[in-house]
């Protein structure tokens, strides 16, 4: 990676740089600035983290380790669907935990991976806010509200089959 010649083309690269710029490429901005390059390339892979250590002047193994450390950060690229069960009181205790397990064993993958296929994401979240609807999911960004297994993994198909693609 040449870091004197960053992506110029390449519009996250510049955003970046631009938050970078920002925070006056100060060490103690590294959180601030890891969340910005997540939120442009969707995930942290080594070039984008390296090319963060370079300008910070910081150690790569910093750099990595502070990523790694939070679960915030993506160090792999995320599935082409997103499927986030709520974990939060509520959830948790109308099911919202269960839901997530019996996902996990049929997934074949633990939560915050994605399937081997690149099709989908697992997540939780501590609290979506809506404890009225618990259990509580979201598919792309869709709630399901009142969550429940068999449906919501049937939604999953159809979605990774590209059965269905809104939102």
């Amino acid at each position: 990676m040449n870091i004197h010649a960053p992506h110029r083309e390449d519009d996250r690269y510049r955003a970046l740089e631009r938050v970078m710029q920002q925070q006056r490429r100060r060490p103690d901005s590294l959180i601030e600035i890891l969340h910005a390059a997540q939120r442009q390339f969707g995930w942290l892979d080594r070039e984008v983290l390296g090319l963060i250590a370079a300008r910070l002047r910081l150690p790569p193994s910093l750099v990595y380790g502070v990523a790694g450390f939070y679960h915030a950060f993506r160090l792999e690229p995320p599935g082409r669907h997103r499927c986030t069960v709520c974990t939060g009181t509520s959830c948790h205790l109308k099911g919202g935990s269960r839901l997530l397990q019996r996902l996990e064993r049929h997934l074949g993958i633990p939560c915050g991976a994605a399937t081997p296929d690149g099709s989908l994401t697992l997540e939780n979240v501590r609290c979506l806010g809506a404890c009225g609807l618990a259990p509580l999911v979201m598919l792309d960004g869709e709630a399901c509200p009142h969550a429940s297994f068999e449906p919501l993994v049937e939604r999953l198909a159809t979605r990774r089959d590209g059965g269905d693609t809104s939102p």
